[in-house]
């Protein structure tokens, strides 16, 4: 691998960059430069265009998810969820410099007020000051805690507890938590939450929970189930997994609904660069 960067000299990531800046209309520029690259040569096209351009590629690139009346709270979710905490930092100084406000004012400040909110500020908390190192005594402790206040008491998990939890614990640590709830109680928290009252705020956890402990089975029902009528949810998800997972969510795919990805995008979606650079994010995750 270390070979293939020198194959492209400055001059050719410059080349490229500017491809991709002036090309955001022509998938089929696009294609090559961020799906059939190495981890190297990706990594050099991103610090080449903040050098050109002042600003991450990564950022460009990406739909707005925060806007009024149209917000994506499950896309929030995935970010807080499965991004290091590094990446969540990076991710809150880019939006203050692109918009001159603080992500999680923002979301404190949505009107009208959503379920997701309160669990949206919890986890961009939990980015801000957690331990390092997963601590078992305590990830028993708050399983013990959510059953407690929840189906070991009245039932409904308890909103207090739970976004305390929420923003106190790193994401590692909270799925340990859900390990331990498991180990002890001998089912999933998620089991719990569905003998509550499963009122709004419990419909938002739920999500939470699931794509905490299970990362793939979550992103492959999302791809499985927003591949018709949904195609930004669909390309947004597919893009956001294309570097962490993915070999993982096509077998996971395969496996809950007998059918590749790729096969799906194809019926899904009507030939064109779209469709030829989806497939390729789905099929070509080796070389990211």
């Amino acid at each position: 691998m270390a070979n293939n960067i020198l194959t492209m000299t400055n001059h050719n990531f410059e080349l490229e960059c500017k491809r991709i800046h002036d090309s955001l209309g022509d998938l089929s520029q696009l294609i090559p430069s961020l799906t059939c690259r190495t981890l190297l040569e990706k990594q050099k096209l991103k610090e080449t265009f903040k050098a050109i351009y002042g600003e991450e590629l990564t950022s460009y690139l990406q739909r707005e998810s925060l806007q009024q009346d149209e917000t994506d709270f499950k896309a929030l979710v995935e970010i807080f969820v499965c991004r290091k905490s590094s990446h969540v930092l990076l991710i809150t100084q880019a939006y203050q410099r692109m918009f001159r406000r603080q992500l999680d004012q923002d979301i404190i400040h949505l009107d009208p007020p959503h379920p997701f909110q309160k669990i949206l500020v919890a986890l961009a908390a939990s980015h801000k000051a957690h331990q390092v190192d997963v601590n078992h005594h305590i990830s028993k402790s708050d399983a013990r805690r959510l059953y407690e206040t929840g189906e070991g008491g009245l039932g409904a998990a308890d909103e207090a507890v739970v976004l305390e939890i929420l923003s106190k614990r790193s994401i590692p640590q909270l799925k340990q938590t859900f390990l331990s709830y498991k180990h002890i109680y001998g089912h999933d928290y998620t089991k719990s939450i569905n003998r509550g009252n499963y009122g709004q705020f419990d419909k938002a956890l739920m999500v939470v929970v699931k794509c905490i402990c299970n990362p793939a089975h979550y992103y492959a029902k999302k791809l499985y189930t927003s591949i018709k009528g949904e195609t930004k949810v669909f390309a947004r998800a597919l893009v956001s997994r294309a570097e962490v997972d993915m070999d993982e969510i096509r077998r996971v795919f395969k496996e809950k609904y007998d059918k590749e990805l790729a096969d799906v995008i194809c019926e899904g979606l009507p030939s064109g660069d779209y469709r030829d650079f989806l497939v390729a994010l789905a099929t070509r995750s080796c070389c990211i």
